[in-house]
C-alpha cells in the first residue's frame, strides 16, 4: 500500500503481482530443495466462498479452482515433489443438490481428462469408485490406463474420497482377499497388523503424505487421509483454493522446512 497525507493508495495490479513475482523469487532462491516434501496433499478448500466474494457463480468457482491445478502441479515439478494428492470431491460432496453436482462432476471429468492429456503426469484415482456416476468412472479409469507409464509426478485425483470410507474400504478388502484364501478368523487375528491394512488402502504402495496444505483458513483435516497423514506435517493456508499463488506454496514449503518432524511424542 502506499500512502499520501495518511490516506492509504492500494497498489495498480501492475506493480502488486511485480512485488509478488520478485518476493516468489526470494523465497524459491533459499528453498532447501533437500527439504521439500516428496509427497504433498492438498485440501482444494474455498471455490464457493471465492465465487461469493468476487460476484460469481458456484460453477465459476469450480472452474476457477479447476484451472489452478495445473499451475500447483507446474510447481511443484519445479520443486521436486514426487506425488500430489489433490482432494477434489469427498464423500459428503456427493450429497449436495443436483443442480450443484452435475455441473461439478463435469468439471472434475474435463480436469482428468487434462491432466491425463498432459504427459507429464501419473494419474492415479483414490476414492470409492462405486459412488460415483458410471461417465466418472469412465473418465477416471481411462486416465488411469492412459498414463499408467508415464514418469512424472503421481497425482491422486481424490474423488469420492472419504478418510473413514478409504478405512473401512481396506479392512472390507482385506476380510474379502483373506476369505478366498481360506483364511480362519482366528488366524487373521493373530496377522492383521498396521502394514497388513496399509497393503489395501487407495495409496497402497505410495509414500505418506509429508505436508499436507488446506486453503480457505479452515483448520481442519475433514477426513483427509486420515490414516496416512498419522505423521505429516499440516500447513493452512487463509487463501480461497482459487486464489492460491505460487508465492503461497513457497511459503507452505519454506514453513515445512523449518520444523523440525518428531515421529512419535
Amino acid at each position: 500500500m502506499l500512502r499520501s497525507s495518511g490516506v492509504r493508495i492500494p497498489y495498480p495490479p501492475a506493480l502488486r503481482n511485480l512485488v509478488y513475482r520478485l518476493y516468489a523469487r526470494r523465497v524459491e532462491g533459499r528453498l532447501d530443495h533437500d527439504q521439500v516434501p516428496k509427497h504433498i496433499g492438498v485440501i482444494l478448500d474455498g471455490n464457493r466462498r471465492w465465487a461469493r466474494a468476487d460476484g460469481r457463480t458456484t460453477v465459476q468457482g469450480h472452474q476457477a479452482g479447476a484451472e489452478k491445478i495445473s499451475e500447483l502441479l507446474g510447481w511443484c515439478a519445479e520443486t521436486d515433489v514426487e506425488v500430489v494428492t489433490l482432494w477434489m470431491l469427498s464423500t459428503d460432496n456427493l450429497d449436495r443438490p443436483e443442480k450443484e453436482l452435475t455441473p461439478l462432476l463435469g468439471i472434475i471429468e474435463n480436469t482428468v481428462r487434462g491432466l491425463a492429456a498432459d504427459g507429464r503426469w501419473r494419474v492415479h484415482h483414490v476414492g470409492n469408485r462405486d459412488l460415483l456416476p458410471d461417465g466418472t468412472q469412465k473418465v477416471l479409469k481411462e486416465a488411469e490406463q492412459a498414463t499408467a507409464d508415464h514418469t512424472g509426478i503421481l497425482v491422486n485425483v481424490a474423488v469420492g474420497y472419504g478418510g473413514r470410507q478409504e478405512i473401512a474400504d481396506a479392512v472390507r478388502s482385506l476380510l474379502l482377499e483373506h476369505a478366498e484364501r481360506g483364511t480362519s478368523f482366528e488366524e487373521l487375528a493373530d496377522i492383521v497388523d498396521i502394514d497388513l491394512i496399509s497393503e489395501h488402502l487407495y495409496t497402497r504402495g505410495q509414500p505418506d503424505p509429508d505436508l499436507v496444505i488446506r486453503t480457505s483458513g479452515e483448520q481442519r483435516l475433514s477426513g483427509f487421509m486420515l490414516w496416512q497423514s498419522a505423521h505429516s506435517e499440516y500447513y493452512f493456508c487463509e487463501v480461497f483454493w482459487p486464489a492460491f499463488r505460487k508465492v503461497d506454496f513457497l511459503r507452505a514449503l519454506r514453513d515445512y522446512a523449518a520444523r523440525h518432524r518428531r515421529y512419535g511424542f
